[in-house]
């Protein structure tokens, strides 16, 4: 296996087409519906239009919702609301159709694949397509110690490329990217403050499953504990992730960068993929503009991630349930802003018009001077 060098992504992701979005604000100009007056679906078809290369835009036909999952160590400290070691069941659920995601998936019509990275059960429990890219089971305590050694690191990272040439391969059009995890908003908290400069309390929020204050104060603890190891290994993003990230946090990043390479567009739902975005972004500064932030879920750390890579959320409806939920609502409006692009008439030219034939009606009608008079009637008077 040859040596993972980060540095490549700098190079091999580029922005998406600027010329052919500017066609597509071109094209927007011309529609008989005013420019602006559909809001961010006007930003959001110029937005595919340049991911995809075309004008007009494609519609969204192949989604997708790719789901990585583990349990983190940190869990073991009380800082969630759900016991440690038990994203297992979360996964069985979403397998089963259960969880809000399902739900939602099912409406749309959207396919849902499971990654298990790092879930803390058997193997044999689940099935083979979900734990085939597996590097451990569970993630380290991160505030005492690793969350992987820098060899699971690499094999985490290159899981999450290899998921991305997948997806890409077999013909998905846009992901929305989402976790399963327990204690995974710890991890997330702690990247986001590390990587922000900021404060243990600035950065940690209640979690998916709200934590009380007894929790959320063991939480901070945690966070605190776990930024004064993640600081001395900064410049390294890769030993980073495997300080105080975990196996699906940072299969995740590896996933945004090679999504950003095949030019696959990616939503991100809550804080942990918020999270994962930023380390991708310290890697590769231009991975961001092939991302698009789902919604608002109230999480601090997400919020501080999103405004420093300078994402605007589309939803702001307090979902904190993860899972992809926040994403899969937003699919919606990505896929009514590329029919809109695509599908709403243009202005006829000025010389369509010129030259447009006259009406039989307009054309046979004789004009008022043209007409015959009217024969006098004998005996009328006539008009003065």
């Amino acid at each position: 296996m040859s040596a993972l060098n980060l540095d490549d992504f700098t190079d091999l992701i580029e922005r998406p087409d600027g010329g052919v979005r500017r066609d597509a604000e071109a094209r927007r100009e011309r529609q008989i519906v005013p420019p602006g007056s559909l809001g961010r679906l006007d930003e959001l078809g110029e937005w595919l239009a340049a991911a995809q290369s075309a004008v007009p835009v494609r519609p969204i036909e192949r989604p997708r919702v790719v789901l990585f999952a583990g349990d983190h160590g940190i869990a073991r400290q009380g800082v969630s609301a759900r016991p440690a070691g038990s994203a297992v069941e979360l996964v069985r659920e979403v397998l089963e159709g259960g969880r809000p995601v399902s739900v939602l998936a099912r409406r749309l019509g959207v396919p849902v694949r499971v990654v298990d990275m790092a879930l803390d059960c058997d193997p044999d429990t689940l099935p083979e397509d979900v734990v085939r890219h597996r590097v451990r089971r569970g993630s380290g305590r991160i505030d005492v110690e690793d969350a992987l050694s820098l060899e699971e690191a690499e094999a985490a990272f290159r899981a999450g490329v290899a998921v991305a040439d997948e997806e890409a391969d077999s013909g998905t059009d846009l992901v929305v990217l989402g976790d399963v995890s327990v204690g995974g908003t710890t991890a997330a908290g702690v990247l986001v403050g590390a990587l922000c400069g900021t404060d243990a309390s600035v950065v940690t929020g209640r979690g998916g499953l709200a934590i009380d204050d007894l929790a959320w104060m063991r939480k901070c603890a945690a966070v605190r504990d776990a930024l004064r190891r993640a600081r001395p290994v900064l410049g390294d993003q890769l030993r980073l992730l495997a300080t105080v990230g975990g196996a699906d946090l940072t299969a995740m990043t590896g996933f945004l960068l090679q999504a950003a390479v095949r030019k696959m567009p990616v939503v991100l739902d809550g804080v942990v993929t918020a999270s994962c975005a930023l380390v991708a972004q310290r890697i590769a500064f231009r991975a961001p503009d092939w991302w698009l932030a789902s919604h608002d879920s109230g999480e601090p750390g997400q919020a501080k991630a999103l405004d420093r890579m300078a994402l605007e959320p589309l939803l702001s409806h307090g979902v904190t349930v993860g899972e992809g939920t926040g994403g899969l609502l937003a699919l919606p409006l990505v896929q009514a802003a590329a029919a809109l692009a695509a599908e709403l008439p243009e202005h006829p030219k000025e010389s369509e018009i010129r030259e447009a034939p006259k009406t039989p009606e307009s054309s046979e009608r004789p004009a008022e001077t043209d007409r015959p008079a009217e024969p006098e009637t004998p005996g009328a008077p006539k008009p003065e």
